[in-house]
């Protein structure tokens, strides 16, 4: 056997190869670098565009099924209408008991400072650290200038407005682009499986169905878990004789939709509401009927509507939404779960088309009978 000398020559070529190689994993380095300094300049379209593909594949749904009884392009139509009119229904619903709500504290804060005296008088303690302080006349003469200093918010109300402002362009551009997506997003999709062998078009569009479905069962999945917390939170606050019990109900629907913290902060808002109109029963009620639901729903309803909607293991659920959430705050908690269940789709459909294929028979040759069962004497 030869054995290479030190110093000796290589084979031909390989100083280039080398080279190329080295410069291949250069280039290869440069454009990782560029491409996530790009994504980090452009994250803001980016996550718009994301979310317009979300609801595109969400609304697919509701189009398909219009789609059978009229033209295409009147199911988006009727869609996308009842998509921008729904928040203008929940405002419509919430702000009016709001703003009523604002003015009677502001009107009634006076009389309030006036209870908290009479309550200070009532007791010694009290009593002799408003000697000291007179902590509940500081207090009185604060609430009675509070009505006149309402002017004083403009400045606030300015930069709210200014933020609903930019939240408008940003939801109209994000629908505009979700119409696009609706309209373009089959016919890139055909266009991309075309690129393939028949058998590795069929799997894209599998795939991409698949994915479609999850999305699409995810989205039908949540609203029905909110419409039941909504629905049964109302009939709650109906019982227990609080005020505004649809408003309230209609919060404890939006709220429902986000994982993990939403249920427990729609409780807690409409439990701080029953503090103002029936405590303590209201509270009390309003409390162990929180605790025992979420109880219910995070073991009965959630599991059942969820397994049939994407079909995610629990600990995948929950990963996905700490991770989503901590990167993209609610937004990321809201599409964890959906991204989750492509992911999952798309690693099972690649496992199934790498799997090796079953063994196959030579032509003429049948595979073995089972042997008959035994007649009986």
């Amino acid at each position: 056997m030869n054995v290479p000398t030190i110093g000796s020559p290589g084979p031909p070529g390989g100083q280039m190869m080398t080279t190329r190689a080295v410069l291949r994993a250069v280039l290869v380095v440069v454009c990782v670098v560029v491409t996530l300094y790009l994504i980090v300049l452009l994250r803001k379209p980016l996550t718009w565009i994301f979310i317009a593909g979300f609801l595109a594949i969400a609304l697919a749904g509701p189009v398909n099924i219009l789609q059978r009884r009229m033209k295409r392009g009147f199911a988006v139509a009727i869609v996308y209408v009842a998509l921008i009119v729904t928040p203008f229904v929940f405002i419509g619903l919430l702000l009016p008991p709001i703003i009523t709500q604002a003015n009677n504290l502001v009107n009634n804060l006076p009389k309030y400072a006036g209870d908290l005296t009479k309550f200070v008088q009532g007791n010694d303690t009290l009593r002799r650290l408003q000697q000291d302080y007179d902590l509940t006349g500081k207090l009185e003469k604060e609430a009675e200038k509070l009505p006149s200093r309402i002017g004083d918010a403009a400045g606030v109300l300015s930069d709210i407005g200014l933020g609903i402002v930019n939240s408008v362009f940003t939801a109209v551009t994000i629908i505009v682009l979700s119409i696009f997506l609706m309209s373009a997003g089959p016919r890139w999709l055909e266009s991309w499986a075309q690129r393939y062998e028949p058998e590795q078009a069929d799997w894209w569009r599998r795939l991409f169905q698949r994915i479609g479905n999850a999305v699409g069962n995810y989205v039908a999945g949540a609203l029905a878990q909110a419409t039941v917390a909504g629905v049964s939170s109302w009939l709650v606050l109906l019982i227990l004789g609080v005020p505004y019990a649809l408003p309230l109900a209609v919060i404890v629907f939006v709220l429902d939709l986000v994982p993990l913290v939403g249920a427990t902060l729609g409780a807690i808002l409409v439990g701080i509401v029953t503090l103002f109109s029936n405590f303590p029963i209201a509270t009390i009620a309003w409390v162990i009927w929180a605790i025992v639901y979420q109880q219910i729903e995070n073991s009965v309803i959630q599991p059942r509507i969820q397994a049939r909607a994407v079909q995610l293991e629990p600990l995948i659920v929950l990963i996905a939404v700490l991770f989503g959430s901590t990167l993209f705050g609610i937004l990321g908690a809201l599409l964890a779960i959906p991204v989750a269940a492509a992911i999952q789709i798309t690693i099972r459909e690649y496992m199934q088309q790498r799997k090796p294929p079953g063994v196959v028979l030579p032509l003429g040759v049948e595979p073995p009978r089972p042997d008959p069962p035994p007649q009986p004497a």
